[in-house]
């Protein structure tokens, strides 16, 4: 297996290796991450990889509604050929590396890293894998997608431009730890996580590596938020990157005895318990991400990120807005008024009848069990059966 860079690359990969080990106990699965990937102890750490390597990778910068400036910009430019030459060094590396490894199957979910290791499997004769989330075949499995054994996506098969024959529909692949908690067992969590003399939990993340905008907008909002709720708890995922910086900020805005009310972490490896305690969550649009907030039917504040590739979060954050099923507040609002995540807020901690009901929309869309049949799907292509449905 091979990915990294994000959260949202990492957790469906680990979500597949979890699952391939539920149903071939005997399977032997490595993990080939980007050099340097800040996220990379994530996949280490995880119990069913059992070992793991790194190649360099690197990244082709385009951002969505840039145009042609960004071609002009010398800096941009400057990147775009040092990590061409990363790209190279990768292939040669992973050609060494997977002669010696010689898997059965490769499986990718589409970052950086996935255009050496893939390049390289076919110049060796092993068959891959690729799985796109959005709607939006991400670039790296463009460029890789032409020597895929099979693609595996999130939505209907139409939707793409890979070759019908060998394509799959699945899901999205998540970690069975999402799944909905309520009652006794939610007064546990929270009792767990030291959030047991909350009423109410807002829950703000950006993905593993934080989200900038989302961070100055819930330091400038969430002060307001803690008078107006006495009951309120924040946990602020704020990216490892910022952490500190948002920490001071919170120390700074708030008086001592709101500070404990609020807990910030820079990345969590519980994701998901942190998420079944909130009854709302301020997220970007990530595929993943909002897959695994539908399984927990989680009233959801959205902030697309803009810049993204063929600004794929904008059109998953449409989709799910046009189906009422999250509430949408644009990048470039929460630029010129930092204070624009207070309407939906209030809104639905004012009425929590409206929390339940957009969670509940959400939860119409969650496909639980995508992390299974991408599984089944890797060990039929290993088998030599035909697995495009």
């Amino acid at each position: 297996m091979t990915s990294g860079g994000s959260g949202g690359h990492i957790t469906p990969v680990l979500a597949v290796a979890r699952e391939l080990k539920k149903i071939r106990p005997d399977a032997v699965i490595e993990y080939i991450s980007q050099t340097g990937d800040p996220l990379a102890d994530v996949a280490e750490q995880d119990k069913n990889i059992a070992r793991m390597y790194s190649v360099r990778a690197g990244k082709f910068r385009r951002y969505h509604g840039e145009g042609l400036k960004q071609l002009l910009d010398v800096e941009t430019l400057y990147k775009n050929l040092r990590d061409a030459i990363f790209v190279l060094v990768g292939i040669v590396q992973s050609y060494v590396l997977l002669g010696k490894l010689r898997p059965d199957v490769i499986f990718t979910r589409g970052s950086f890293v996935s255009v050496p290791v893939c390049l390289a499997a076919r110049l060796r004769g092993i068959p891959y894998i690729t799985h796109d989330s959005d709607a939006i075949p991400s670039l790296a499995n463009r460029i890789i997608a032409s020597g895929a054994r099979l693609h595996a996506v999130a939505m209907p098969k139409e939707v793409y431009n890979y070759p019908p024959d060998k394509t799959v529909t699945v899901g999205v692949p998540i970690s069975d730890n999402f799944r909905m908690v309520a009652g006794q067992e939610l007064a546990g969590l929270r009792a767990q996580l030291g959030l047991e003399d909350a009423t109410d939990v807002l829950l703000v993340t950006g993905g593993g590596n934080g989200a900038q905008r989302i961070n100055t907008a819930a330091v400038a909002c969430v002060p307001e938020l803690l008078k107006r709720y006495p009951g309120l708890y924040v946990v602020h995922v704020a990216g490892r990157l910022e952490e500190q910086e948002v920490r001071r900020q919170y120390k700074q805005e708030l008086p001592p005895k709101e500070q404990k009310r609020v807990v910030v972490k820079g990345f969590v490896g519980n994701m998901h318990q942190y998420s079944a305690a909130a009854d709302v969550v301020v997220t970007r649009a990530g595929a993943t991400t909002m897959a695994e907030f539908a399984v927990q039917a989680k009233a959801c504040v959205v902030v697309p990120a803009p810049h993204l590739t063929g600004g794929h979060q904008l059109k998953n954050a449409q989709v799910l807005a046009d189906r009422k099923a999250v509430r949408l507040v644009a990048d470039a609002t929460l630029q010129d008024d930092p204070h624009a995540l207070m309407p939906p807020l209030t809104d639905l901690f004012d009425h929590p009848e409206k929390i339940a009901a957009l969670g509940k929309k959400l939860a119409q869309l969650a496909q639980p069990n995508a992390a299974h049949l991408l599984a089944v799907v890797l060990l039929e292509v290993v088998k030599g059966k035909p697995a495009a449905r």
